[in-house]
């Protein structure tokens, strides 16, 4: 029976590393000595720098030798460098080189009698392959329970916007030239995806649902939520395709990321919850109860606290993230459109009372209350600014952190209806969406001017950023 177990556990491990396609640490940094800039995939794909995709072979019989050598390569006595079809190495792990066939289909290596490490190796179980994957015959076995097609289950469809009217340019910010805007609307199901300074789309990227939260991590995958979807969809913007779903047990609201953690808080306020993923495998990895129903979430820049507000009781909390999630009751507001946190004090605006609240954050004691424009809906901390953002008078004020006043004000000079605030990672820039005049703005944080506004062919309702993505075709 004890025999038995070990056999059943060791079994599950192993099954469990195909399925997770953890790439084994020592055949990760022999690649990196080579390729330093190479990506790894959660799902196991592996990406050189030019765009070269290797898919990983777990072996049958995995040997851990003390020091990772390469056992052989098809073709024969070629060095990485060279990137040939097949890497096998003496722990029996194998790279497979994805080529292209005569007629410009995606495959492998095709031989008549494959060697025993390709023959017996097996491909992870939740691998989304290159578009149109070609596995000749005599590598089927590799396949294991993993389906490959032409159109996998997951698929997003991409479908280009018409366009019945010429297209408005609009301003080019040399800061964002490899940059590509993902767009939802109120108007649409679908993400829009958008280069700067176009008014039309490139594309669209098919929603069965309409999107709630939408957020880029690592220039490389799109989450989104969606209202009536239990599960957070992981995009991969190299092959616009949904690489894998998430499953709640309730519907999934909010999405924030802390790229430093790696992690992203998803929000549930029908389980009175947020959920935290991990974005290096993209699993959920612990569930936050909290008190009420929580919206309209805030990280803090160092990642140690979160704060939400309660939309049932008006109640905001803070969530000591590096302190076992202690919950701190702020205190109660009225009509809540914002929460920032910033310079340890907290900063609430109240969207009918056109007030900004600033409270201690250790004391939990009102510091002052300031009166700003009419509507404050959103606002951005950078550096010891905060902007808040009025949809009533289309404007942003600048509050100075260190004196809590109002130092500035920057009038969008549109005639929308401002709706959000968004800071571009890695930048000084922020962008400003409109709900109603279909534009939005692009504002230097620096210098609080604006230096780009912009028309769209539709509103905007949520808008992230990423750098451009080579395509995996």
């Amino acid at each position: 029976m004890r025999k038995l177990l070990i056999v059943l556990l060791l079994m599950l491990c192993c099954s469990t590393s195909v399925f997770a396609a953890k790439i084994p640490d020592n055949v990760k940094n022999f690649v990196d000595t080579t390729f330093p800039k190479t990506t790894y995939r959660f799902d196991g794909l592996i990406t050189l720098p030019d765009n070269t995709i290797y898919l990983p072979l777990f072996p049958s019989n995995f040997y851990d030798d003390a020091e990772l050598t390469i056992k052989y390569t098809i073709p024969a006595n070629k060095k990485l460098s060279d990137k040939p079809d097949a890497v096998v190495f003496n722990n029996n792990f194998v790279l497979l080189k994805v080529i292209k066939t005569k007629d410009g289909k995606n495959s492998i290596v095709n031989m008549p009698s494959p060697p025993y490490e390709l023959r017996s190796g097996l491909l992870p179980q939740d691998l989304l392959v290159p578009k149109g994957l070609v596995i000749p015959e005599s590598l089927k076995g590799i396949m294991g329970n993993l389906e490959i097609g032409t159109t996998p289950d997951l698929k997003i469809e991409v479908m280009k916007p018409k366009n019945t009217v010429q297209s408005v340019a609009g301003v080019v910010v040399p800061e964002l030239k490899d940059k590509t805007f993902y767009i939802s609307s109120p108007y649409s199901k679908n993400i829009q995806v958008l280069t700067q300074g176009h008014k039309t789309p490139d594309y669209a990227l098919e929603q069965e649902n309409t999107p709630i939260s939408i957020a880029v991590y690592n220039n490389q995958f799109l989450l989104v939520t969606s209202y009536d979807k239990k599960t957070l969809d992981v995009i991969s913007l190299a092959d616009d395709a949904v690489i894998r779903q998430i499953v709640f047990q309730t519907q999934p609201d909010e999405i924030l990321i802390d790229n430093n953690k790696k992690v992203a808080y998803v929000s549930s306020a029908e389980a009175a919850s947020i959920f935290i993923v991990n974005l290096e495998n993209m699993t959920l990895s612990k569930q936050i109860k909290l008190n009420g129903m929580c919206e309209k979430m805030f990280l803090s820049e160092d990642g140690s606290k979160l704060l939400y507000n309660d939309k049932q009781t008006r109640e905001i909390w803070a969530i000591e993230l590096d302190n076992k999630y202690l919950l701190k009751d702020i205190g109660r507001f009225p009509n809540v459109s914002r929460i920032v946190y910033a310079g340890n004090k907290v900063y609430v605006t109240s969207r009918t009372k056109n007030h900004l609240a600033i409270i201690d954050y250790d004391t939990v004691n009102l510091i002052s209350e300031l009166e700003v424009c009419a509507k404050p809906i959103d606002m951005l901390t950078y550096k010891d600014k905060v902007f808040v953002l009025s949809a009533g008078a289309n404007a942003i004020q600048i509050v100075d952190v260190t004196t809590d006043k109002i130092v500035d004000q920057i009038d969008l000079q549109t005639n929308g209806f401002a709706t959000r605030i968004y800071r571009i990672d890695g930048t000084n820039l922020a962008i400003v969406t409109d709900s109603k005049s279909s534009i939005y703005s692009i504002i230097n944080l620096d210098n609080n001017d604006i230096i780009a506004t912009n028309p769209l062919d539709i509103p905007v309702s949520s808008i992230t950023v990423s750098n451009k993505v080579k395509k995996i075709k």
